[in-house]
């Protein structure tokens, strides 16, 4: 794998021809924003020209690129992350090298499919040129929304599975928020690695057909938060006591999950969609020394741009896409000029299971 460093820009300069069959009438079309507020009042699409490629840069058009959560957060201005005004939308995409700058080395070539990552990258554009070192080649089967979606919620997943507990076959996790785009990547990764993972959803008319989706995916179970606060599941024996909670709600829904932990079990919190605070019991920490602790993907980036186990992590999470065992969260393709119902809708979890907005170019 190649070291991801800070994603470089489109800068004003003059276009000239780059070796790619493409005409140099091609325009890079960009969703931008020059200060905080609600996405759809703030975000304007434009046209700039393609600047030209210095050392060492590649051209990639992008062929989808997700709404997450926090690309909307950013821009509210409601996240820990602040752009530079006026900035671009968007954390994640794939594209395709449509053409190499010079001294470029051997690691890409046209046609070739990357995915560039780290925080603040605005990748809400149909073009975008990156540094070579700044970009990871996929591998040619991996589809679309898979490759898009694949630098935020699987590797969360994947990163909060493996780095608090030592999991092994047959252990149990339990996690909220279940039906969310990250939910669905753990219950696939818990399966996978034969892990029982227990699912907790809010209560809905369409419980029983969101119950069989995520059953399919790979959970154990799945309650409803009302359900969590009775079940005996654990003290029946019928699985074991959670090692593990992944928390993204807070507020009493935490407080129920934390009560199913195991002696010495931890609870990982990456979200807060209730916006209440995660209350701990005293008795909780003394008696059952429960751990609790955060997780953020963006720190971790940032902390190990240059660890083997990023490679290790996409290395295996490409193999588990490519047999199947990994896919991509229900989704729905958008084009780009539709932007305004993506950004709308991001946040309105509408039907029994999140939906993921992709913008197709």
């Amino acid at each position: 794998m190649l070291p991801i460093l800070k994603h470089l820009g489109f800068a004003a300069r003059v276009p000239m021809p780059f070796p790619s069959s493409r005409s140099m009438s091609v325009m890079a079309k960009v969703l931008r924003y020059k200060e905080y507020g609600e996405p759809a009042n703030v975000l304007h699409l434009q046209e700039e020209p393609i600047p030209d490629l210095q050392d060492g840069e590649v051209l990639i058009k992008t062929l989808g690129a997700p709404v997450n959560p926090a690309d909307i957060n950013t821009i509210q201005g409601k996240y820990p992350v602040r752009p530079t005004f006026p900035a671009v939308g968007g954390n994640e995409c794939v594209g395709e090298v449509i053409a190499l700058g010079p001294s470029s080395g051997n690691s890409l070539k046209v046609g070739d499919r990357v995915v560039p990552f780290a925080s603040g990258l605005g990748t809400w554009r149909s073009h975008g040129i990156y540094k070579t070192s700044r970009v990871m080649k996929v591998p040619a089967g991996i589809g679309v929304a898979e490759a898009a979606t694949i630098t935020v919620n699987p590797c969360t997943g994947y990163r909060m599975l493996k780095d608090f507990v030592s999991l092994k076959p047959g252990d149990t996790v339990i996690q909220n928020g279940a039906n969310s785009a990250c939910g669905q990547a753990i219950f696939q990764l818990c399966r996978a690695w034969n892990i029982e993972c227990i699912g907790i959803v809010r209560d809905r008319p369409e419980f029983g057909q969101l119950k069989d989706y995520l059953k399919g995916l790979g959970a154990a179970e799945i309650l409803t938060e009302e359900e969590l606060r009775t079940t005996k599941l654990f003290k029946d024996g019928i699985f074991r006591k959670p090692k593990l909670a992944l928390n993204c709600v807070g507020g009493k829904n935490a407080l129920e999950l934390s009560r199913q932990l195991d002696q010495a079990g931890v609870m990982v919190t990456y979200g807060g969609m209730s916006r209440e605070p995660v209350t701990v019991p005293t008795a909780s920490l003394i008696f059952k020394d429960l751990r609790f602790v955060g997780f953020w993907m963006t720190r971790w980036t940032k902390e190990n741009s240059a660890s083997p186990l990023r490679s290790e992590m996409f290395n295996e999470l490409f193999e588990l896409i490519d047999r199947g065992a990994l896919k991509a969260p229900a989704h729905e393709m958008i084009p780009f000029e539709d932007y305004t119902t993506a950004v709308t809708n991001a946040l309105n979890i509408q039907g029994f299971v999140g939906k993921k907005y992709i913008f197709q170019f």
